[in-house]
Parts: structure tokens; sequence; C-alpha cells
């Protein structure tokens, strides 16, 4: 598809920023007479988890595309490691990683041999400070895939294959990985090790993480920042419980006292639990503070960016996304 100039896009290059892995401003993208992506502006730096989420239709999927280099844009500048992702070569390409929703060829390979063959394509692009591939067995234990390293693809169970998607995903280690759905038929149990999996790559490895997801629960345990995309807009950029507060009003606090139940909302909580306590000391049972979720308040900016509806906290929220 030609790329539009959009007009009244600056095409001035920005300086660079060294720690910056991505650098997305002012991207736009339209099909046709169609604009699905309006200005989208943000950053990631090195070892930092972002939680892209949105309804469906918001432009996720194209963004991700733009970003992977597997879709020109319109207009706006990005910055993927450092290089333009509309050019970038088998050496940019790389140092990223991709876990889809699912994969669905490979089936007759032996999962052990088929890290293996894929591991041969960032051998060439190892350094010194990032040595490619990992190695099979140790990848096999990290993604809890060496009991069944003989077997084909198609032996293995839902979770497995997912499993073996990470492990595809992760094979070079990627400086910068995207994940799409990553714990979709997962276990409880093997849910929290991939999560732990994560926090590994991104702190240790200082692994940049872009992680699109409908589990609004994984994004707020995994993500150091959310953004929330909905009208081809980011319309809220912040950590999850910093998103949650500014939607937020007050706080409820709920609590029992001598066999009566009591519920209060404060904008002040630990305020008003502290004089609760002074004035009622251990008679205070049950007590309980809760504030909005993330999941509250991505209903609540979701809600009045579709309903037209800006104002008040969703504003203020809106504001700061766009001045990033």
């Amino acid at each position: 598809m030609t790329a539009v100039e959009l007009p009244g896009v600056s095409q001035t290059p920005h300086p660079p920023d060294d720690d910056f892995v991505l650098d997305v401003r002012d991207l736009r993208m339209r099909y046709g007479s169609v604009d699905v992506l309006h200005g989208v502006s943000f950053t990631a730096r090195r070892g930092e988890v972002l939680a892209l989420l949105g309804p469906n239709g918001a432009g996720k999927t194209t963004t991700i595309e733009i970003l992977e280099g597997f879709r020109m844009r319109s207009a706006g500048e990005v910055s993927v490691l450092g290089v333009d992702p509309g050019r970038g070569d088998e050496r940019w390409r790389a140092r990223m990683g991709v876990v889809l929703q699912s994969w669905r060829d490979h089936g007759k390979w032996r999962v052990r041999d088929l890290l293996t063959h894929l591991g041969t394509f960032y051998a060439p692009y190892s350094t010194a400070r990032i040595p490619r591939p990992w190695p099979v067995t140790d990848l096999l234990d990290t993604v809890g895939l060496t009991a069944h390293a003989d077997k084909r693809v198609h032996q293995l169970s839902g979770g497995q294959r997912r499993r073996l998607d990470v492990a595809i995903g992760i094979v070079g280690r990627p400086e910068l990985l995207f994940l799409d759905e990553p714990t979709v038929g997962f276990d409880p149990a093997a849910r929290r090790e991939f999560h732990e999996l994560v926090h590994r790559l991104a702190d240790l490895d200082e692994t940049t993480i872009l992680l699109t997801t409908h589990d609004l629960d994984e994004a707020e345990k995994l993500a150091d920042r959310i953004l929330i995309l909905a009208g081809g807009r980011i319309i809220a950029d912040g950590s999850p419980d910093a998103l949650a507060r500014r939607v937020a009003g007050d706080a409820e606090i709920r609590w029992s006292r001598d066999g009566e139940r009591f519920v209060h909302s404060a904008a002040d909580a630990t305020r008003f639990v502290r004089d609760l306590l002074r004035e009622h000391g251990d008679s205070v049972q049950e007590l309980e503070v809760r504030r909005a979720s993330l999941e509250d308040a991505y209903m609540a900016l979701v809600y009045e960016q579709e309903s037209g509806a800006r104002t008040g906290a969703t504003a203020r929220v809106w504001q700061q996304g766009s001045d990033r």
C-alpha cells in the first residue's frame, strides 16, 4: 500500500535518544479515506514493560504491525531500536522477538529440533553483550518444556504449544519483545511461571516488552505502564495504579463494628482510617479500603471516549497522554 502523507504533520527529524527503544511521534494511518490512527505518540525505555490495551477496532494491530515493520505508516515519526521500521534490515529484525496468538505450521518438527533450527538465524547477530541464540537446553527449561523436548509439535497440548510459541519468540534473546495475548490457554500455574519469565526478561536482560492483551488483571500485574488506545488515539498513558487513581474519585472504606457493617467514601482514605481507628480502636473489624481497579479505569475511559463525553477525571487522563 502506498503511504499517504497527511497534511499538517511535521516531517522534521527529531534528535535520537539512545535510551528510547520505542519512540513514536504523531503516528497516523489511513486506509483509503478512513483514518485508523490519529496522531499516536508514546515512548518506551530499555527494560520497560508496556501493555497496549483497547477495544477491538481501536488500532492496536495496525500500530504493532507498523512497529514490527510489516506495515507502512501514512505519516508520523517512528523509531524502533533506533531504526525506522520501514527501513529495518535483517540485523535489526534479529534484535526483536514476536509471540503471536498462535502458530499454524511446524507441526511435524520435534520441539528441540525446531528451536535449534530457528536459533541458527540469530547466530550471526550475536554480540559480546547479547550472545545469540539462547542455548536450547536452557530455553526449554526456562519455558517449562524440557520433558517435551523430543515430542513433535502437533503432539503438544494447547498450553504446551503456547509455551513453545513463547520459546520461539525469545530464542534470539530479543532486546524488544512483542507479546500478543501470550497466556491464552495457560493454566494458573503456567500463567504465574510466565509472569515470572516476563519480569526476568525485563529486569535481568533489560528486554523492553510491548504486551497486548484483553486480560486486564494480567496487564496490571505485568506492566510498568498502560497505554489505552481507543478510536485511533492514545487516551491514557500511566501506571495501572496512577490511571485508577485519576479516574476514581473517592475510595470506598468498609468495616464492621459491634456486629454492624459500615461503608464510607472518602477522598483521603488514609486520614479517614487513621481517625476511625483513633476513635474506635480494636472494635473496628474487617477493615477494607477499595480503590478503583485498572478494569474500572479502563471501562470508564473507553466508555467516555466512545460516547464523546471527555470531562472530569477522564479529560485529565486524556490530557496527560496527549502531552507526552
